[in-house]
């Protein structure tokens, strides 16, 4: 499932017989799935709106309804590959006020394999307010004969089919979660996907299909809460319903986990999706005073060292946990710094919190070793930070002079920039010169795709690295990069040598 997008438009709304302020609230989300015996990927489209933001005219004596025009058009460069226009209507109510209440609408449509733009467009038809837009990069990829899996679609509920209805899927009619909040009223939450073509070449043999959590910030999964399959027998398309009881899920931030291995154990697929929890009537485990008195955290008893370990502990930390962390390094207090770090590594791993904490301190030693500069500790840096929060890359390339050539360069080059770039550079020779820059490749990260890259560079030639652009998940995106780190050599729209190793990441 594509992480949802959240239109909330502030709209003026004059309706005879009703006037207010309303906003027009839809969330949105997408997921691509596949037809093996026909070989076509197609996507399915979800919007929820919240009727209070709609205006509500009356149609027939004491009947209200809203409605809105929908337009969907997903592009492959400048090639409209589909598109669609229509009026999606409201459920009727007895009076325009009467719009304490939500509904949807489900599209499917199939495309070629390819990375699209998808444009989604709303208007609500009873005002005069414009339409409000929202764009996505859509991909879609599925191999003709290959094993595959699906993204996951979160499902509120699933009821066996009586009749035919776009909610309509493998004889059950399901109603998709179009949210990556969780609320405490929501108890169960259904992760639902389709593995394709596993009678291919996985072989004859069963395999087993797993559901899980874990935390997003730390990776921990959470022994209580999962489900499995085993047993499951290879075949053109399984789809897979899974429950999941979050009733005594903590509130915070959480990735859903699906994986498939085959009977030794080995993997052969892994999907993730993300989603917020808040259930605060539910808490975390603490820990007591004896407990804190006893670990490794009593041990730190110098207020300016435990001072260090607290704010080390940034890259990976919440924001509720942030908050706590400012309050205490503002003000003398070890006791309840020892109880802070003692519980921030319990929560993370309750069987062995000081082993946990060993691990991370080791990275720490190594952070401070490798990336420290005069006034800010290596923690503090943008590699720090990265290196703390995901972990070791898998891959690094450090270049300090890097030269490209120029019939290298996709699509265009800023010629006039090229042959002005002053004294010692050789741009009319078929160069391009880059400043000092590190690239990371991290093959899996926690919550996001593979292949995921960081490019750090040494702007000033001083030692000090800053992130310059990344394509993981929540991380720095810098239109241009390539332009900045060529000193302005490559154009915003053309890839150089660099850009072309972003893009491989190596």
């Amino acid at each position: 499932m594509k992480k949802l997008a959240l239109l909330f438009v502030a709209v003026a709304m004059s309706v005879t017989g009703f006037a207010s302020r309303s906003q027009l609230t839809a969330l949105f989300g997408y997921s691509v799935f596949y037809l093996p015996e026909s070989n076509q990927p197609y996507v399915e489209t979800y919007l929820r709106f919240d009727a209070r933001g709609l205006a509500f005219q009356e149609v027939e004596e004491g009947r209200f309804r809203a409605s809105v025009e929908v337009t969907l058009v997903a592009r492959r460069g400048d090639t409209v590959e589909y598109v669609k226009k229509y009026n999606l209507l409201s459920p009727f109510t007895s009076s325009a006020e009467a719009t304490n209440f939500t509904f949807m609408d489900l599209q499917r449509f199939g495309l070629a394999n390819g990375i699209y733009d998808l444009e989604l467009t709303l208007k609500d038809n009873g005002t005069d307010d414009d339409p409000v837009m929202l764009k996505e990069k859509l991909l879609v990829y599925y191999g003709k004969g290959k094993p595959m899996m699906s993204a996951i679609q979160l499902m509120e509920s699933a009821m066996p089919t009586t009749t035919e209805n776009m909610l309509s899927r493998n004889g059950y009619d399901m109603v998709p979660y179009i949210d990556d909040f969780v609320p405490e009223q929501v108890q169960v939450l259904h992760p639902y996907f389709e593995l394709y073509n596993t009678d291919k070449e996985i072989g004859s043999g069963a395999y087993n299909v797993e559901v899980y959590v874990t935390q997003r910030e730390s990776g921990i999964r959470l022994p209580k809460i999962g489900w499995k399959r085993s047993g499951v027998a290879p075949k053109a398309c399984v789809p897979v319903f899974a429950d999941l009881d979050v009733s005594g899920l903590p509130s915070g931030n959480y990735v859903i986990v699906a994986e498939v291995t085959n009977g030794d154990g080995d993997a052969l697929f892994r999907k993730e999706v993300m989603i917020m929890r808040s259930n605060p009537n539910i808490e975390e485990a603490t820990a007591t005073e004896a407990e804190v008195a006893t670990s490794f955290a009593a041990l730190i008893n110098d207020e300016e060292t435990i001072n260090y370990y607290i704010d080390a502990l940034y890259p990976i930390s919440s924001a509720a946990e942030l908050s706590i962390a400012k309050d205490l390094l503002g003000r003398q207090a070890l006791a309840e710094k020892q109880t802070y770090l003692y519980r921030f590594w319990k929560s993370r791993d309750e069987v062995n919190p000081e082993g946990k904490w060993k691990e991370y301190y080791k990275l720490m030693k190594y952070v401070e070793e490798h990336f420290t500069y005069p006034r800010t500790p290596g923690y503090r840096t943008d590699r720090g930070r990265v290196y703390l929060q995901y972990g070791p890359p898998d891959y690094v390339r450090d270049e300090k002079n890097f030269v490209g050539a120029l019939n290298n360069v996709h699509w265009s080059l800023n010629a006039n920039t090229a042959n002005s770039l002053g004294e010692g550079t050789k741009a009319n020779e078929g160069y391009i010169y880059y400043l000092p820059y590190q690239l990371w490749r991290y093959n899996t990260l926690p919550g996001d795709y593979s292949n995921r890259v960081f490019l750090f560079w040494d702007e000033f030639r001083g030692g000090y690295y800053k992130l310059l652009n990344s394509n993981a998940r929540g991380e720095v995106v810098t239109p241009g990069w390539e332009r900045m780190l060529s000193r302005n050599t490559v154009d915003e729209e053309a890839i150089g040598e660099v850009g072309q190793q972003f893009n491989r990441g190596y």
